[in-house]
């Protein structure tokens, strides 16, 4: 391409962060849409139509959110050829911990062998991940770190109502991981991210139970307060409008258009999300990522799986100008611009 592409920030001297591995886990089991036929009042012809998703995959019970993210840390480092003794901090980006604290990212920590490392999980819903990859690319370019893990891993089924058609038909389990390392002097690595929060959104995607405000108790739990709660429709709207808002305040501010994005890699939601969202951005579906068929909704961990399945694929590679997308309950939304090095 004939434009060049420079970090907005002119004044980060430190270091450039890039991403140098990706990896992934998903557990083997299947839920189709065939299984959900006999679970809820739904078919597959309903079901793909309205979000594109065939299957998704779920955990075994006692298989939890820290289980998932140490493998696809483990893939993650097998790629990169490193151990994981080298690694300065692990960042877990989740809506489903094993617990409410100790974090998930001791657990993983512990799990992978990470002597040395220190970590925190961000909880922001399916922005998660952005917002973690935004946070490690920063503690990178300080030169505080030089190799820092980036985990989006949810087990959506520990909080799903399999009564609930609306909800128990969109979300999978599964995790992606990311290494950021520091880049050489003439590398681009990220270029730009934007992020936004919007808390009138709040009771729009939320689990009321099990917090401060609703501690758990018998009543909660017979009140099927510990469940994701969704209003599709709002939901729908406001996610199209941001992420296209987001998207294009990234590009504008860095003198690109849709047209200079080789690749659009969005959160996996729903396939007509993405697919209005792109529309909106002119963004040509040829240039999109969309595995949503296989995986559903696995909320902080679509994005890095997307990445993952575009490298399988063939279409994610060295000097590509990338664009990721994301919008999650809070609402949160954000956006993030990289040059794939």
């Amino acid at each position: 391409m004939s434009f060049s592409l420079k970090p907005r920030e002119q004044a980060r001297t430190q270091g450039i962060a890039k991403i140098t591995s990706v990896g992934a886990y998903v557990p083997p089991r299947l839920l189709t849409n065939a299984d959900l036929e006999k679970m809820v009042e739904t078919n597959d012809a309903w079901i793909v139509e309205r979000t594109g998703i065939r299957q998704r995959h779920l955990v075994d019970a006692g298989v939890a959110t820290s289980d998932l993210a140490a493998e696809a840390a483990r893939d993650c480092l097998a790629k990169r050829g490193i151990e994981a003794s080298e690694l300065d901090a692990i960042l877990v980006a989740t809506v489903t911990p094993d617990m409410m604290f100790p974090a998930t990212a001791c657990l993983v920590q512990e799990k992978i062998g990470a002597k040395g490392a220190w970590g925190f999980d961000l909880s922001a819903a399916c922005s998660g991940f952005l917002y973690a990859l935004q946070m490690g690319a920063k503690l990178i370019e300080s030169g505080a770190h030089k190799k820092i893990m980036v985990i989006g891993a949810d087990v959506m089924s520990s909080i799903l109502d399999y009564t609930d058609r609306s909800t128990c038909i969109l979300f999978g389990d599964g995790a992606g991981a990311v290494l950021l390392e520091a880049g050489e002097p003439d590398d681009v690595g990220f270029v730009d991210f934007v992020h936004e929060i919007d808390g009138s959104g709040a009771t729009s995607l939320y689990m009321p139970g099990g917090g401060s405000l609703h501690p758990s108790t018998v009543e909660t739990v017979q009140a099927k307060m510990h469940f994701v709660h969704q209003e599709g429709g709002a939901v729908f709207k406001v996610a199209v409008r941001k992420m296209a808002e987001l998207s294009e305040t990234l590009l504008t501010r860095n003198g690109l258009t849709a047209a200079d994005v080789d690749l659009f890699i969005p959160h996996q939601a729903n396939k007509r999300i993405i697919l209005a969202t792109a529309e909106r951005l002119g963004m040509p579906e040829e240039k999109i990522v969309i595995n949503i068929g296989e995986y559903g909704n696995t909320t902080g961990g679509t994005i890095p799986l997307a990445m993952h399945t575009a490298l399988e694929e063939g279409r994610l590679k060295k000097g590509m100008t990338v664009l990721l997308a994301s919008f999650g309950g809070g609402y949160t939304v954000g956006a993030t611009l990289l040059r794939w090095e």
